[in-house]
């Protein structure tokens, strides 16, 4: 038997697909879910073959919930989101439906699904993971998982970033956390106002910098409101200097 589960805050659209999924009695309906939250939760008890998500979502939208499974199960995408936007990772996906969607539509989104070998199913959601656009949301904060728990952290709280290996070390006064996203996914997201990337490894927020002190032949390093030390790179420096207005 086949499982899937269903994420979308309206109940109206749960139930067209578990009604469309009737004709298909080699899957199972594990469970369904209003929110992203309950969607990663749902994941980790069920483990699911295939899940149709919405996109946007309380609390958390669909594609913050996707960075924060690891692996994720294979995706059909069940959104309202502007079709020419879904073009940006359409070649990614399993499938997408751009509500309102008919039965047919739908049965041809499960005959792609059920032509994919697995090996397949899993590389397309990695490559989608890695293609997703970037959200309003996630223009303003970054979703993290520490444990069983889910913390949403404002950029404003964030006094900078580190890379990491795969991974970025996001800091702030309450600690550290890692998300495996790249320090260029970050430079991309976050308001160039605020937050400058000083050097291959690091961004910081210009309003955590108290000053700049030389380091070393031609070098300096940034000095934060919390007293750490952060390396800035030739390229960086006038970066710096000029949002700071020096």
């Amino acid at each position: 038997m086949i499982k899937v589960i269903i994420i979308d805050d309206e109940p109206l659209a749960r139930d067209m697909i578990k009604e469309y999924l009737h004709a298909y009695p080699f899957i199972s309906v594990a469970g369904e879910c209003g929110d992203g939250f309950e969607g990663i939760k749902a994941i980790a008890q069920f483990q699911p073959d295939l899940i149709f998500l919405d996109v946007q979502m309380p609390k958390i939208n669909g594609f913050e919930m996707l960075e924060l499974l690891n692996p994720a199960p294979a995706v059909i995408f069940t959104t309202a989101f502007d079709e020419y936007a879904i073009k940006a990772f359409d070649a990614h996906a399993i499938d997408y439906l751009l509500k309102p969607f008919s039965k047919e539509r739908f049965d041809k989104a499960i005959q792609k699904w059920k032509a994919e070998s697995t090996q397949s199913k899993n590389t397309a959601t990695t490559q989608l993971e890695e293609a997703l656009p970037i959200s309003a949301e996630q223009h303003t904060r970054v979703v993290v998982k520490t444990g069983n728990n889910i913390r949403i952290i404002p950029f404003q709280e964030i006094e900078y970033l580190q890379a990491d290996d795969d991974y970025v070390k996001i800091h702030t006064k309450e600690g550290s956390f890692l998300k495996k996203k790249t320090i260029s996914y970050f430079e991309q997201a976050m308001d160039p106002a605020q937050f400058v990337r000083v050097h291959r490894s690091f961004i910081l927020q210009v309003h955590q910098v108290t000053r700049i002190e030389p380091y070393e032949k031609d070098g300096h390093i940034a000095i934060l409101k919390s007293g750490e030390k952060i390396p800035i790179s030739k390229t960086g420096y006038p970066k710096l200097k000029s949002i700071l207005g020096l």
